[in-house]
């Protein structure tokens, strides 16, 4: 549940950030790295979202 509602959002949310600042910013940068690099920074961002945000956020009071 927790999947769907923060860590699969903020893993987009990452992934079009990083393409349109590498896309805009480094374009000296191969296009297969810059896509290595989106994805990296996609998963990195999953598993630090997956840990920080809470798993019951109903259940809290």
């Amino acid at each position: 549940m927790r999947a769907f509602k923060f860590v699969i959002p903020m893993m987009l949310l990452v992934g079009g950030v990083a393409w349109v600042m590498l896309n805009k910013s480094h374009t000296d940068v191969p296009v297969m790295s810059r896509l290595y690099i989106t994805l990296g920074a996609m998963v990195f961002s999953g598993v630090i979202s997956f840990f920080l945000f809470p798993k019951d956020e109903g259940k809290r009071q």
